[in-house]
């Protein structure tokens, strides 16, 4: 079952830690069996009022993938880079065609 880890960044804390963050992340995702699908680019909103900012969506094999990155070692040591920028993130975990 493939998932997708849906993330929109907000708020930006410090600029110089996001941007490592951002430099060391891909590679936590690819010990995982994940990778970037889309980082960023440009949306057009076609219904609703969601309006994000920095839009990335992330895809894994299974959900489990997904977890096991998200609570990996290897992410959690970057997470603190972060401190101070609003993110949100969801996984969605469904069949694919």
């Amino acid at each position: 079952m493939t998932a997708l880890l849906i993330g929109n960044v907000g708020i930006i804390g410090d600029a110089e830690n996001m941007a490592e963050y951002r430099r060391r992340v891909s590679r936590t995702l690819e010990l995982y069996g994940g990778g970037f699908v889309i980082r960023g680019g440009e949306f057009t909103v076609l219904e609703g009022d969601w309006h994000p900012t920095h839009l990335s969506v992330m895809g894994f094999p299974t959900a489990e993938h997904a977890r096991r990155w998200y609570h990996s070692p290897e992410y959690r040591e970057i997470v603190p880079l972060r401190d101070g920028t609003r993110m949100d993130l969801i996984l969605v975990a469904g069949e694919g065609e």
